[in-house]
């Protein structure tokens, strides 16, 4: 029996832009994609059979085909003719409907392992292929790091590396569906485009942490309702952020700092009225074996 664990992380968007929307229904946006260190483990262990099947020491993890996970090794299987059974558990850190792609870089560490574990050969490319059709930002963690992204979030720029950043991430009671967020941002009648390109030149050519952060922004906040996101990124700044913003389509928010010590205060403070709060930090990489 053949087993796989992996490491994968969570994204923010440091700028993340709605440029309009296909007649397809899609919508198009730019993006600056950013891993950090949050992740989620998953562990795909081959089986005797064609059965799917999904544990993971959280309930609120669904075990049939809504699972991001199920829907990759059925498109997996697709588009390589394989037919496979596994065992997939998923030990979840990353919290969910939260914007920080916890979804998308599981579908995508199973992509990952089942082309390890099946030995068929599919380049970065075809997995990309395969993981666009799951989710716009599945593509993203086969690369990790720092990205700019547009037309659906599948066209990827890979940027120039930033530097350890520390980070607060945190989330409130209660999610955002990301379709009602799409709908909302249709209605917008003058909307407060962050400066995605601009933050993308300064990432380029090695900008501070004091200039980057001045730059993140995500027009989503103009129509998300949740008073979690205004309450916690109010005290972030507080707490000496430089920057504070909601990640996605929420309902996460992450401040940076300029210093671990001033970020670990901060953390302490949201965790005695929020359900989730942790210190972590930019990560270069993306997905790993362990």
């Amino acid at each position: 029996m053949k087993s796989i664990k992996i490491k994968t992380p969570a994204k923010i968007n440091l700028a993340l832009d709605v440029t309009g929307k296909r007649e397809d229904g899609y919508h198009t946006l730019e993006t600056i994609f950013q891993t950090v260190s949050l992740y989620d483990i998953i562990t795909v262990t081959m089986a005797n059979n064609d059965k799917i099947f999904i544990t993971s020491n959280t309930n609120r993890v669904p075990r049939n085909e809504k699972n991001i996970a199920w829907k990759a090794v059925e498109a997996f299987c697709s588009y390589t003719g394989k037919k496979v059974g596994v065992h997939i558990h998923i030990e979840k850190r990353i919290p969910s409907q939260a914007g920080l792609g916890g979804g998308s870089s599981d579908g995508a560490a199973v992509l990952f392992a089942l082309n390890r574990l099946t030995n068929a050969g599919l380049s970065r490319y075809e997995l990309c292929k395969i993981g666009i059709k799951l989710g716009a930002d599945v593509p993203f963690f086969f690369f990790g790091g720092t990205a700019y992204a547009s037309g659906i979030g599948e066209k990827l720029e890979p940027l120039k590396p930033i530097r350890k950043i520390p980070l607060v991430v945190a989330k409130g009671a209660g999610g955002i569906s990301t379709a009602t967020a799409y709908q909302a941002i249709d209605s917008l009648e003058n909307p407060n485009h962050p400066k995605t390109n601009e933050l993308k030149q300064v990432i380029e050519t090695g900008g501070t942490v004091k200039q980057i952060s001045s730059l993140c922004g995500n027009l989503f906040e103009d129509v998300t309702k949740l008073s979690a996101v205004s309450k916690i990124r109010a005290e972030m700044l507080n707490q000496g952020a430089l920057c504070s913003v909601m990640t996605g389509s929420g309902s996460a928010v992450f401040g940076i700092f300029d210093n671990v010590a001033t970020a670990r205060k901060c953390c302490s403070v949201l965790r005695k009225y929020v359900s989730f709060a942790v210190c972590c930090e930019t990560y270069p990489k993306a997905m790993r074996i362990i």
